[in-house]
């Protein structure tokens, strides 16, 4: 019997290759674009935090399902507190993307549940997604078979973006969240603020409320005078 999910694993919204910022990664929009086809078997995706490898798996789902292909996205390190045996039955699915497979390194049930279920997925057809820290060689896994496993397929280093890319980054959630962004804005927000997307984001959704009660736009004086 197929162990049920202890959380509703729906997709966010935004995370669609069009809201992708490539940079030096434009590359992997059509490859995974393939694997959300079925005509690629397997990829493995490895960066730093806050690369873009959870945005590209749920991008890869979303193609997918625009396709009519079910897929199920699995983010390991939520789902790493639950017993292994909820990923009993998953194979049934399509397309499947594992998130953050490091969080799960070390812990036996759960190395030894991932690779039963990667064999029977392979063994039904099913298409396989990983994203990681690090590459499958350099995961700190218990498991040898299970590295061996991971590393079948193409592996890809995601690039993290540049400083231009990262002001594209904002541009586009500001168009997405019906926001007027000023360039100048975006440029000093990377600048002087963070590097980090994630957090570049959480930012400007701050500024959007900060502007709303405010009656102001996100110009560059409003900007240095919230975040200064």
């Amino acid at each position: 019997m197929t162990a049920q999910l202890p959380l509703a694993l729906h997709l966010p919204p935004g995370c669609t290759f069009d809201d992708f910022v490539p940079g030096a990664n434009a590359a992997l929009p059509a490859l995974l674009q393939s694997l959300a086809r079925g005509d690629t078997e397997q990829l493995y995706l490895h960066g730093p935090a806050g690369c873009g490898k959870t945005h590209l798996l749920l991008a890869t789902l979303d193609h997918a399902r625009t396709l009519g292909r079910e897929g199920l996205y699995l983010p390991l390190a939520e789902l790493a507190e639950q017993p292994p045996a909820l990923l009993e039955g998953l194979e049934t699915y399509p397309l499947l993307a594992c998130d953050d497979l490091q969080a799960i390194a070390g812990q036996r049930a759960w190395e030894e549940a991932l690779f039963h279920l990667y064999n029977r997925a392979r063994a039904r057809g099913c298409a396989l997604l990983f994203a990681a820290d690090r590459p499958p060689a350099a995961l700190p896994l218990s498991l040898p078979d299970l590295r061996s496993r991971l590393g079948w397929g193409a592996v890809h280093a995601i690039q993290p973006l540049d400083d231009p890319g990262r002001e594209e980054l904002l541009l586009r959630h500001a168009r997405r969240l019906g926001l007027d962004l000023q360039p100048a804005a975006a440029h000093w927000m990377v600048t002087r603020c963070s590097r980090d997307p994630r957090r570049l984001t959480a930012l400007l959704e701050r500024l959007d409320r900060a502007a709303l009660a405010a009656g102001r736009r996100l110009t560059l004086p409003f900007v240095r005078e919230q975040l200064g």
